[in-house]
C-alpha cells in the first residue's frame, strides 16, 4: 500500500483520548474535528514550572533524490520508545504546501511510521501557515499604504526590505514591480515574493516563547530604511497589535497522533536551507513538560538543520539535546558515492564505502557539539546485507553504533533496537552540549567558523558591499546575533552537485539580511533562492480526487 493508503486505514483515537495520555484536560484543548486539536496557552502556562524531560535530536546526511526518511525515523523512534515502556512524544514541523505540490508530495512520515491525519497535516491543517502569510502581507500592505498617505517616516522606497510571501513554489514572483496602474495604486517600485516558510514572521513564530515575546519580536523587525539611512521598524507602522491578533490562535501548538496512537506536536515550519529549520519553541518546551523523552528533528542535513537547531534554537532558549540520531540510507550514500539515481537498485558496496564519507562528516560535526550520536540506517527492501555492513564498518572507528531500522514496513517493532540505544545514551547523561561559537565573536568570524568547521571550507569570500554589511550590523548593535546560513541543502559546499565530503572549497556570501525580530543574521550563499520554483513535473500533476472523493497522489 502507498503511504496515503496506510494512513487512511489507520485506526485513529479521538484527539481527547490522545490529550488524556498527556494529562491534558479536555477543556484545555481546542479541537479541529475529531483527530487534531490546539493546546490552549493557559494550559501551557500552567505546566511551565514542571521539570523537563530529555530531548533527542534527529538529523540526517545531506538529502538526495533517493530520500533519507528523517521524519519517518523520528516517528518510528517515538513510537518505539513508547513500545519499550517509555513516556515519549514527538515534535515536528508542519509541511509547506510549496514542497507538497512541488517535489515531496507530502511530509508526514511514511509507511507504518506516519503522523495522522496525514491529508490534513499536508494540506491546510489548522491554518497556521495561512495566519503567518496574512500577518506578513498585512505588514507589507501597511508599508505601501504609509508611503501612499504622505510617508511621514520618510521611507526610502529603494531600501524597503520587506517583501510579500505566499506558501507556494512560484518562481514568477521572485522579482516583481508593484503599484502599477496609476496614481491611485501608489508609487511603483521593485519588490518580490518569498515562500511563507522563509518569512521572518515564520522564524519569529517558531522562536517566540509566548504572546508577549511574539509581540516584542514582531515590533523589532527592520522592514525598511529612511532616506537618511535610519532603520524603520515594524512597530513604527502601527500594525504589530493586529499581526499578533492574526497569530494568537496559530501560536497554540497542534496535537495529533502517530499511526500507533502516540501523541505528536506538529507546529511551525521554517525551511532549514533558508531559515533555521526547527519546529516551534512553544511546542518543544511544552512537550518537554509532558513527556520524559521528546524526539524532535531539524530540517535537511546536519550541516544546515542540526547546526541551526544547536546554534540558534538551543542558544536562544537554553535547551540542550541529550543525544542525536543521524539518519542515513544505503541509497543516499550510493548517490554520495557517485551512483546515478536510476542505478541505485543494483548492489554497489564500493559506492557505499565512498559515500560513507558524507555520513562520517556529519557524525564528526554533531559530536563536536558535545553530543553522543547513534546512526539510524533506514533500510529499504533493495538494500543488501553487504551494503548495510559497509555503513556499519565505515563508522565503527568513530565510536558510533549504526543500527538497522525497518520502521517503514514494521512500525515501532522495526526501531526498537534504536530506541534502546537512544535510552542508553540519554540516561547515561554523557552529553556536554555547547554551541559552535560565542555570542561576542564578530559576525564575519561566526560565518567563517561555520564554513570551516562544519562545511570544511578553506575560507569564505564576499564582495566589499557585503563585508561592509557585516560591519554595519555590528555597529548597529547586532554583532551578538548568531548566523543563519542560507545555502543549498544538497552539499557541504554551495554547489548542489558536489556530493560526498568535499574539503578546501570556498563559500561565497552573496548577501546579508538582518532578521532583527528572529534575532539572527541571514548569510545567503551561492545560488540559493528564498522563493523555490516547481520542477518540470511537479507533484501537483499527480494529486487529485478519485471517483469516491478521496485524495490521491499525496505520499
Amino acid at each position: 500500500m502507498s503511504d496515503i493508503d496506510i494512513a487512511r486505514n489507520a485506526k485513529m483515537q479521538k484527539i481527547v483520548e490522545i490529550a488524556d495520555k498527556l494529562g491534558i484536560p479536555e477543556d484545555m484543548i481546542e479541537p479541529f474535528g475529531h483527530y487534531k486539536a490546539k493546546i490552549k496557552l493557559d494550559y501551557i502556562d500552567s505546566v511551565k514550572d514542571k521539570p523537563n524531560g530529555k530531548m533527542i535530536l534527529v538529523t540526517a546526511i545531506n538529502p538526495t533524490p533517493a530520500g533519507e526518511g528523517k521524519t519517518t525515523t523520528t516517528v518510528g523512534l517515538g513510537d518505539a520508545l513508547n513500545r519499550i515502556g517509555k513516556n515519549a512524544m514527538i515534535a515536528l514541523r508542519e509541511p509547506s504546501l510549496g514542497p507538497c505540490f512541488g517535489v515531496k508530495g507530502g511530509a508526514a512520515g511514511g509507511g507504518h511510521a506516519q503522523v495522522v491525519p496525514m491529508e490534513d497535516i499536508n494540506l491546510h491543517f489548522t491554518g497556521d501557515f495561512h495566519a503567518i502569510t496574512s500577518a506578513h502581507n498585512l505588514l507589507a500592505a501597511l508599508i505601501d499604504n504609509h508611503i501612499y498617505w504622505g510617508n511621514k517616516l520618510d521611507i526610502d522606497e529603494r531600501r524597503i526590505q520587506w517583501r510579500r510571501v505566499v506558501d507556494m513554489n512560484d518562481r514568477a514572483l521572485r522579482s516583481i514591480v508593484n503599484s502599477l496602474g496609476g496614481v491611485a495604486n501608489g508609487f511603483p517600485r521593485e519588490s518580490g515574493f518569498d515562500i511563507t516558510v522563509a518569512s521572518e514572521i515564520m522564524a519569529i513564530f517558531c522562536l517566540a516563547t509566548d504572546l508577549a515575546d511574539l509581540e516584542r519580536r514582531l515590533g523589532q523587525m527592520v522592514v525598511a530604511y529612511s532616506r537618511s539611512r535610519e532603520p524603520i521598524y515594524a512597530r513604527d507602522l502601527g500594525g504589530v497589535g493586529a499581526m499578533v491578533v492574526l497569530l494568537k490562535d496559530a501560536m497554540q501548538p497542534n496535537l495529533v497522533q502517530t499511526l500507533e496512537n502516540n501523541p505528536a506536536f506538529i507546529h511551525g515550519g521554517p525551511f532549514a536551507n533558508i531559515a533555521h529549520g526547527c519546529n516551534s519553541v512553544m511546542a518543544t518546551t511544552t512537550a518537554l513538560k509532558l513527556a520524559d523523552y521528546v524526539v524532535t528533528e531539524a530540517g535537511f542535513g546536519a550541516d544546515l538543520g542540526a547546526e541551526k537547531f544547536l546554534d540558534i534554537k538551543c542558544r536562544k532558549t537554553g535547551l540542550a539535546p541529550s543525544a542525536a540520531v543521524i539518519v542515513a540510507t544505503v541509497r543516499a550514500l550510493k548517490m554520495n558515492g557517485g551512483v546515478a539515481k536510476e542505478d541505485l537498485g543494483e548492489e554497489n558496496v564500493e559506492a557505499v564505502e565512498r559515500g560513507v564519507a558524507n555520513l562520517i562528516r556529519h557524525v564528526e560535526n554533531v559530536k563536536s557539539y558535545g553530543l553522543p550520536v547513534v546512526v539510524a540506517i533506514n533500510r529499504f527492501v533493495t538494500d543488501t546485507d553487504a551494503e548495510v555492513a559497509a555503513i556499519q564498518a565505515g563508522v565503527a572507528g568513530y565510536n558510533v553504533d549504526a543500527i538497522v531500522c525497518t520502521h517503514w514496513s514494521d512500525g515501532s517493532a522495526g526501531t526498537e533496537e534504536l530506541a534502546k540505544k537512544v535510552v542508553e545514551l540519554v540516561d547515561s547523561d554523557v552529553a556536554q552540549f555547547h554551541t559552535l561559537y560565542p555570542d561576542d565573536m564578530p559576525l564575519w568570524d561566526k560565518m567563517k567558523t561555520i564554513a570551516t568547521r562544519i562545511y570544511r571550507a578553506s575560507d569564505i569570500t564576499a564582495d566589499a558591499k557585503v563585508r561592509k554589511q557585516f560591519k554595519d550590523l555590528e555597529a548597529a548593535g547586532y554583532g551578538h546575533l548568531p548566523i543563519c546560513v542560507a545555502k543549498t541543502q544538497y552539499s557541504f559546499t554551495t554547489d548542489p552537485s558536489l556530493r560526498g565530503a568535499p574539503t578546501d572549497h570556498v563559500v561565497n556570501v552573496r548577501e546579508v539580511r538582518l532578521s532583527a525580530g528572529a534575532e539572527f543574521v541571514v548569510a545567503i550563499c551561492g545560488d540559493i533562492m528564498t522563493m523555490p520554483g516547481l520542477p518540470s513535473v511537479p507533484s501537483a500533476n499527480h494529486i487529485h480526487l478519485d471517483d469516491e472523493g478521496l485524495i490521491q497522489g499525496l505520499f
